[in-house]
């Protein structure tokens, strides 16, 4: 690496300690790049070179992973738990939460998370931390225009489900860290 990368990356890296410590606070991308002394392209293109998602995705993930810690406490309501991580809209955080952990907060916060009693915390964080699958195939490489043989059908657009394997997988992870526990 030559120095100019070094040092983009300790710029990146203050940004993305900012959203993590920071979590809470209204932070859009300009905001973060003036911590990483970048410009809004600059440092959205060296954020997702870094780390492999755009600096909304990696924060709207720290304030998922939160959310679900707050919720299973059990103490705190939805539209309490959407606030304290710094959303500003019920819906917004609802919809995103649900894309990401598979099932609706309150879901979420009304399931059994007994499991996690006996694993520690640092690992509970790293099993329950939310993790984004792409959600967009990836394109094939354009062919050639060919005549069209059938008459052009109007296009449909595909409605987005949530992912409904997380919770399974996050059971998984859980029951095989509890695993490497008692070990």
């Amino acid at each position: 690496m030559t120095p100019e990368e070094l040092a983009n990356l300790a710029h990146v890296r203050r940004a993305r300690d900012l959203m993590d410590r920071e979590y809470a606070r209204p932070l859009d991308v300009a905001a973060l790049a003036r911590a990483a002394l970048m410009s809004t392209a600059h440092f959205s293109r060296q954020f997702r070179a870094t780390y492999g998602e755009t600096p909304y995705t990696y924060l709207m993930l720290r304030r998922i992973e939160r959310a679900k810690a707050l919720l299973r406490g059990g103490e705190m309501s939805v539209t309490e738990v959407c606030m304290a991580v710094g959303c500003a809209s019920l819906g917004s955080f609802s919809a995103r939460f649900t894309e990401v952990v598979g099932m609706t907060p309150t879901a979420y916060r009304a399931d059994d998370h007994s499991a996690l009693a006996s694993v520690p915390g640092c690992i509970a964080k790293d099993v329950t931390r939310p993790k984004r699958e792409p959600t967009r195939p990836k394109r094939e490489p354009t062919r050639p225009k060919r005549e069209p043989t059938r008459p052009k059908r109007e296009p449909t657009r595909p409605t987005r489900k949530p992912d409904l394997g997380a919770a399974s997988r996050e059971t998984s992870r859980i029951e095989e860290a509890r695993e490497a526990v008692a070990a």
